[in-house]
């Protein structure tokens, strides 16, 4: 809802829309400048929230007919512009990004369509291994999302506690306030509580932030009258004391916005600095009358203008984001961010002039029906050509199975691992296994969306979830043993259980490595129940006594309250007490060095370079990560404690790939493919094989 739509014009309104939209911008375009910039976006919930009800307080939904008439006008204000959003990012994707883009895109897109983007980014916001994903060109359609369920179930709420106020005779805005104070609290309290123990999916989902929508909903029920919606702000000439508040608030905003940052856990109590400031801005009135309100610096013509633009700024802005940066490869400068900025200004301009305001024209208004059924149709036609590219990238995908499972067959001394420091042909881009438009999802059976079930204990819980492979009759036993990077080799672990009939246990966990340290997570919860995990385990190997346990870890988190080198320390004895352990109950270890990491996504690299690998190789003094274990297995001169190390089957002796023997070496940019990892069993096979030996060995 604009601050035009309402019967006076708030300049101030209009003007915390532009610096809103502004710190998002600036945000997305150069985050250093603005590192909390991104709580513009609670600045636009809470003016959201404040115009929407203010309108529904002067005119109280009384029938089917009120609701549908209003949110005919949510329809005919925000899905014209949007909508065409969404068309044009589908189909500058699909022709300028790499196709490991596609499907996320079409997927996203149909969700945003729908209107339920945000839910979607939460389910996957919690998955460990998409956190490297590339953002698609949609995601930022996840607050609209947020509005949109808002303008939906708040004229219910509106006219279901007019009605029962006025059967009850109570004041209809007292009961609306009190109403309003309660959604305000309840969804705060929840939003707190769910930052606390599930972060990535408290930033998206509705009750999280429907509390700041309220906030401004709770201040138009306080300050407006029901039958002068408005006249009392225009008619304030605020003194010193509303004036302070104003220039408080806005103070507000551009201290979470210069103090915040990716690291700040948010929105939870963090939310209410800028909800807060936005509230108090809006509550005290800046009129362009007022020489002591920031009332003239928010009316300047400029200012104005961007907030007349702002949701097309906001919806153009991120699209030609993520697009540059895909088709440049590179991640925005200073070049590239003022071409997008000025290309941003242009295309929301002819937006708001030539989408936005003719429907928002009065002529429209009685046109219900009509309204309803272009709206349909237009998100039909968004959702079918999401659709139609998420049919062709399945095509591709199966095609690539098939590809993929040929190769598998055949190897070759030139397929995989085997063709480092060989002089091997290289095959074109449509040659490569896994292609690089599904090697996103080449992962091992232990992951659930690629297998019958998902075999990781997972934050914050970190709850026992055991699986077996291999021989489940076999009477050797190998237990894997770690975090994701443990994770990684079992597809090569089950091409030598198939050989040797042995059955496989995982003892797996997402991020929480095996050492018996507190490791930093964003939940805090996490910290005590991962360092749990580990021990829970630990106990459970030297109880069971598997015939080996196979280690890898990647230091996905610091040692709690410790800098790098302290924590690199505190992980080696960690890794001592557990290993140690498990080798003096007379269990063999293999510990498997962490493999080189990329450090960005490989398969979007393939996929935007095409035939030219080498622009996604790196430095191995680089790619190849600190890991704590190999010091342990030095130190401990102990024959069950031993370590191999597969570096030289990833990299030369200077350089890392990114494809291998015609194979794309990595999912994402620090986890082995399987089909890689499969290539892997020859040369991890003696080392297994010698571990189990020396079990065998060993004193009874």
């Amino acid at each position: 809802m604009s601050a035009r739509e309402g019967t006076v014009l708030r300049t101030d309104i209009q003007g915390l829309r532009a610096l809103a939209v502004a710190l998002v911008v600036v945000y997305h375009l150069h985050a250093a400048a603005v590192p909390g910039g991104f709580v513009g976006v609670d600045v636009f919930f809470v003016i959201s929230g404040f115009l929407i009800t203010a309108h529904l307080v002067a005119r109280p939904p009384r029938s089917a007919r009120d609701l549908g008439a209003f949110w005919g006008r949510r329809i005919r204000r925000l899905l014209p512009a949007s909508l065409l959003v969404l068309v044009a990012s589908l189909v500058a994707t699909r022709l300028l990004a790499p196709e490991t883009m596609w499907a996320a895109t079409a997927s996203d897109a149909r969700a945003a369509a729908l209107y339920v983007v945000n839910w979607a980014l939460a389910g996957r916001a919690v998955d460990y291994l998409a956190s490297d994903d590339a953002p698609t060109a949609v995601q930022h359609f996840w607050s609209l999302s947020v509005e949109e369920q808002f303008y939906f179930l708040w004229p219910l709420l509106v006219a279901g506690v007019v009605l029962l106020a006025r059967r009850r005779g109570v004041g209809t805005r007292t009961a609306l306030v009190a109403a309003f104070a309660v959604v305000t609290a309840a969804s705060f309290a929840w939003s707190v509580h769910l930052t606390r123990v599930n972060p990535a999916a408290a930033y998206f989902v509705t009750p999280a932030r429907v509390w700041e929508l309220a906030a401004g909903g709770l201040v138009a029920a306080w300050l407006t009258d029901r039958h002068q919606r408005g006249k009392r702000a225009a008619e304030r000439s605020p003194g010193a004391l509303p004036a302070l508040g104003a220039w408080t608030g806005l103070a507000l905003i551009g201290l979470a916005a210069a103090t915040y940052s990716a690291a700040t856990p948010f929105p939870g109590h963090h939310a209410a600095l800028p909800v807060l400031g936005a509230v108090l801005l809006i509550a005290c009135g800046a009129p362009r009358e007022s020489r002591l309100g920031p009332g003239r610096l928010l009316a300047l013509r400029p200012v104005q203008w961007l907030g007349d633009v702002s949701y097309s700024v906001y919806l153009w802005h991120w699209p030609l984001v993520v697009i540059t940066v895909a088709v440049t490869g590179h991640a925005i400068g200073p070049r590239t961010g003022a071409a997008v900025l000025v290309a941003t200004l242009l295309l929301a301009a002819a937006t708001e002039r030539l989408v936005e305001r003719p429907f928002r024209a009065p002529r429209l208004s009685l046109q219900v029906r009509r309204t309803y059924a272009v709206g349909a149709l237009a998100m039909g036609v968004v959702v079918a050509l999401a659709s139609v590219q998420l049919v062709e990238v399945q095509r591709r995908s199966d095609e690539a199975a098939r590809q993929l499972a040929a190769a598998l067959q055949d190897g070759g001394p030139c397929f995989g691992a085997a063709a480092v420091g060989r002089r091997c042909p290289e095959a074109s881009y449509d040659d490569l296994v896994p292609a690089a438009a599904v090697a996103a999802d080449d992962k091992a059976e232990a992951y659930g969306d690629v297998g019958p079930r998902s075999c990781w204990s997972a934050e914050p819980d970190f709850a026992d979830v055991p699986c077996t492979f291999g021989d489940a009759d076999g009477t050797v036993s190998v237990a894997l043993f770690g975090n994701s990077h443990a994770g990684q080799w079992l597809p090569a672990l089950q091409a030598l259980a198939q050989d040797h009939g042995w059955r496989i246990e995982t003892r797996l966990a997402s991020r929480c490595a095996s050492a018996d340290i507190e490791q930093d997570f964003d939940e805090p919860e996490a910290v005590g129940t991962c360092a749990d995990w580990v021990r829970r385990t630990a106990a459970e190997l030297v109880e069971t006594k598997p015939d080996l346990v196979v280690v890898s870890n990647r230091m996905q988190a610091q040692a709690v309250g410790l800098d790098d080198a302290g924590s690199a320390e505190a992980y080696r004895e960690g890794y001592a007490r557990v290993l140690g352990g498990i080798a003096d109950a007379g269990i063999p270890v293999l510990a498997i060095r962490d493999t080189p990491a990329p450090g960005r996504s490989i398969p979007d690299c393939v996929a935007s370079e095409r035939d030219d690998y080498d622009a996604c190789a790196g430095p191995r003094r680089t790619w190849l990560p600190e890991d704590p274990v190999v010091d342990v297995v030095a130190a401990a001169h102990d024959p069950l404690l031993r370590l191999v190390d597969l570096t030289d089957r990833f990299c030369g002796r200077t350089e890392c790939r990114a494809v291998n023997g015609n194979v794309i070496t990595y999912f994402d940019g620090h986890h082995i493919t399987a089909t890689y990892a499969h290539t892997l069993a020859p040369y991890l096979e003696p080392a297994v094989l010698d571990a189990l030996a020396a079990g065998r060995s060993r004193p009874s």
